[in-house]
């Protein structure tokens, strides 16, 4: 029942949130008005320090339109050389709300997994857990991600 109400929940925020952040022509989920991607967390250390760290405003490059910040120029040189190694999946939207199909911007940069080499985000900590452990949640979201892109992308046009 619980899992049942959080995603009741979760589809009438999508509705209003579905006004997705993202730049013109692009994926990349930059909130709702913006152009940094991830709300200015450093992609690469998810991967490096295992945690959130938050990027500096000095130390940035542009990728798919949108600006990605980093918390060291390590951190930069390593994404600028291998951008899709470290960028989120899903364009940094939520990873469970495109498993459950739809797009939620409002992502919690401290709601996240590695799971397979690969960094997804999440709107809080419930949704992180529920894409990790629900049965076949992940696989949703691989398989609803094209839609859902593309959509996007009519949008943004």
């Amino acid at each position: 029942m619980r899992t049942f109400l959080r995603n009741l929940i979760f589809a009438a925020m999508a509705l209003t949130v579905v006004v997705p952040g993202w730049v013109r022509g692009s994926e990349i989920n930059t909130g709702l008005r913006g152009t940094v991607a991830i709300k200015g967390y450093d992609p690469v250390a998810y991967f490096t320090e295992r945690r959130a760290v938050r990027g500096e405003l000095t130390i940035s490059h542009q990728w798919l339109g949108a600006i990605w910040r980093f918390s060291n120029e390590n951190h930069k040189r390593l994404f600028s050389d291998n951008p899709v190694k470290y960028a989120p999946q899903y364009g940094g939207h939520c990873a469970d709300g495109v498993a459950l199909g739809f797009i939620v911007t409002d992502i919690d940069p401290e709601a996240w997994r590695i799971i397979d080499g690969k960094l997804y985000l999440n709107a809080d900590e419930e949704a992180a857990t529920d894409l990790e452990e629900t049965e076949g949640q992940l696989e949703r979201s691989k398989a609803n991600w094209p839609r859902l892109r593309s959509k996007l992308l009519k949008q943004s046009e």
